[in-house]
């Protein structure tokens, strides 16, 4: 599993804008910039809409102010599912990325198997990440949401 001090793996990601799908590599995405990854189980899902996009949502631009070049949400979905979860959050300004086969969520080694309920799922965790170092992980226990929402990060900054 990713630790603090690690770099974070080479993955690449899918995203919508402008009507096409795009990609990019976490190279791309972190790489001489602040960068606030955050990971929700599945889009549209109870906690991860109610609360945990919406603070990011919130949030943003207190995270801008301390320097933060991006915040991201991804999730083992595909980039149509995230960009229309995102619009209907109106999470215009956090990157919403898909990892639809699960690569960097192996990757980072926080893959959860929830059978036939959806597969391959990623854990909830939200990480700090410095020019593609990752400098704080947290990771949520199974069923909580108390250290990866927008407040608790933005504390670390």
């Amino acid at each position: 599993m990713i630790q603090v001090g690690d770099r974070i793996p080479e993955a690449t990601l899918s995203y919508r804008e402008n009507g096409d799908t795009k990609t990019i590599t976490t190279q791309a995405l972190t790489e001489g910039k602040t960068v606030v990854l955050f990971a929700v189980p599945g889009a549209f899902t109870p906690t991860c809409s109610a609360a945990h996009l919406p603070g990011y949502v919130v949030f943003h631009p207190k995270f801008i102010e301390k320097g933060v070049d991006h915040i991201a949400c991804i999730s083992v979905n595909d980039a149509f599912v995230m960009s229309a979860w995102g619009e209907s959050q109106n999470a215009e300004e956090i990157m919403m990325l898909a990892d639809g086969d699960a690569s960097m969520t192996k990757a980072l080694g926080v893959e959860s198997d929830t059978g036939n309920f959806g597969g391959i799922r990623s854990q909830r965790y939200a990480m700090i990440i410095k020019d593609g170092i990752v400098t704080h992980f947290n990771l949520e226990k199974p069923k909580t949401f108390e250290v990866s929402d927008a407040e608790s990060m933005l504390a670390l900054l």
